[in-house]
């Protein structure tokens, strides 16, 4: 049986919510409207209000019920998912199969903990490698993103160009390997960043961390390059972990 779900988020917590326009709806700004969304679904499943095995109402049903569009929903039910709350059975719907959150995340074909311990020992050295063979085209191609990033409010934009700014730097590395692991893993880090913006508010902190990448690949420094992405890496583990223990 499909259960009513209604959105009641606190809007002194919310960054952009939208003023409200019914009893139970109200159309949300976009920069946090799947944060809320996924938010107000997350909530109903800790409460007990969506119990373990209770179908959510379709992608449709939900798009009209909070107000928002549909890619809307499909992000913040992807949040869901993630996390082991939910899982979508293609012609069947969103079941929710989980109170709490599981032990690890599901990231497309890769989960967060293989994610973890895999990017230091690929990511690390081309960031590195990438601040002695950068080329000006690659560094234009960075510095483009890095803006884009830092002026987006569109978290789906956002994410985007998160994975791509993490592609780029590889591909400046000159090393083919890098580039194609980077290049395969990519859908999952997007997948990542996605939960990690909406659960641990990550967005403005990655936009910092990228930062200091970037310049220390402009000054040609590989231990600095290096060191700063071990830092962003170390805090995107920390966000995880905390997620994964809440």
């Amino acid at each position: 049986m499909t259960r009513a779900i209604f959105l009641t988020v606190n809007l002194s917590d919310s960054r952009t919510a939208g003023p409200q326009s019914g009893a139970n709806t109200f159309p949300l700004a976009r920069l946090s409207a799947a944060e809320a969304v996924f938010n107000a679904i997350r909530g109903d499943i800790r409460s007990g209000a969506l119990a373990v095995g209770a179908k959510l109402s379709s992608e449709a049903s939900l798009a009209t019920q909070y107000g928002v569009s549909r890619s809307v929903i499909r992000e913040a039910l992807r949040s869901c998912t993630a996390l082991g709350l939910t899982v979508t059975k293609t012609g069947r719907g969103t079941f929710v199969v989980a109170d709490h959150v599981a032990n690890d995340l599901v990231l497309g074909q890769f989960s967060a903990r293989d994610l973890t311990e895999a990017r230091p020992h690929i990511e690390v050295p081309a960031a590195g490698l990438a601040a002695e063979r950068r080329t000006a085209e690659d560094l234009e191609t960075l510095r483009g993103m890095m803006a884009s990033m830092a002026a987006e409010t569109d978290p789906e934009a956002w994410v985007a160009l998160d994975s791509g700014f993490h592609a780029a730097i590889a591909r400046a590395s000159g090393n083919k390997v890098f580039e194609s692991v980077v290049a395969d893993i990519r859908d999952a880090l997007a997948h990542q960043s996605e939960t990690l913006n909406m659960v641990a508010d990550r967005q403005h902190a990655s936009d910092v961390e990228h930062r200091l990448i970037l310049e220390a690949i402009e000054a040609g420094s590989a231990a600095d390059a290096s060191a700063a992405m071990a830092e962003h890496l170390r805090a995107v583990g920390e966000a995880l972990d905390f997620i994964l223990t809440q």
